[in-house]
């Protein structure tokens, strides 16, 4: 009689066994455990044979049924589809766990939003913002926050250029050449004027208005993303001769 601790291993020995004529019995680990010696302590080969040697001698030990190799391969079926189950369920849980954590960070944002909001119809400066085209709530206090009303600016490409929106320049031997823009100055004040410029380059088709043509044309020329930074910055230069002349400055036609 051989006795052995039930695993994926031991149902092939047990196999091997049974052809050599041995009666061989099955048992689970957590049976085997109590019958440990209790004089050895911890966990060994001698220790695990000799707890073995006395549980597989009980009348009253449960014995696993010996698998045949079609009933492991069966099972090998079963346990990887039940782990993918679980990866798929864990998956689930985190999806949810992000989903309602996205949902609290969107009624964070429109809290601000709504902050912003207000504060843009209490400022007089920031509703004649508003006028232009590609300036919203959002852009026209950003602008009065960091920059206020302009006259460290001695005129509005100075403005553009350090905000970002101007090529660089990489000349030698007298030769001028204008490469991708700088990117310098603040990157949130850029990418909102960069936002309401793509804003105003993809409803202008259709329109006739003065802006709405040059942006198009604009477009066709130079292409899709410098015809964005070129809104962008003209944006930018009407940003500034507002908030630089005030109630002076009139609207182009």
């Amino acid at each position: 009689m051989i006795g052995m601790e039930a695993c994926s291993g031991a149902h092939h020995w047990a196999r091997l066994f049974l052809q050599f004529g041995h009666t061989v019995h099955l048992m689970a680990p957590k049976f085997v455990i109590p019958y440990r010696l209790s004089g050895r302590r911890g966990k060994n080969d001698a220790a695990d044979a000799a707890a073995i040697c006395e549980a597989v001698q009980r009348p009253n030990m449960r014995f696993v049924p010996i698998k045949v190799l079609a009933q492991q391969a069966q099972l090998s079926v079963h346990r990887v589809r039940q782990g993918f189950i679980e990866q798929r369920t864990g998956t689930i849980n985190r999806i949810r766990g992000l989903l309602s954590e996205l949902h609290h960070l969107d009624e964070r944002i429109a809290a601000y939003d709504r902050h912003i909001a207000q504060i843009a119809r209490e400022d007089a400066r920031a509703r004649q913002l508003m006028r232009l085209s590609g300036i919203g709530e959002t852009t026209a206090t950003a602008l009065l926050a960091m920059v206020g009303n302009g006259h460290e600016f001695k005129c509005g490409r100075q403005f553009a250029a350090w905000l970002g929106l101007v090529p660089g320049q990489y000349s030698s031997g007298g030769k001028s050449r204008l490469g991708h823009i700088t990117k310098a100055g603040d990157p949130y004040l850029r990418s909102l004027l960069i936002l309401g410029a793509r804003a105003v380059l993809n409803s202008a088709k259709g329109k006739t208005d003065s802006v709405s043509l040059w942006a198009t044309t604009l477009a066709e020329r130079r292409g899709y993303w410098k015809a964005i930074v070129g809104i962008a910055a003209k944006n930018a230069r009407m940003c500034w001769a507002m908030l630089s002349r005030g109630e002076q400055f009139a609207m182009p036609a």
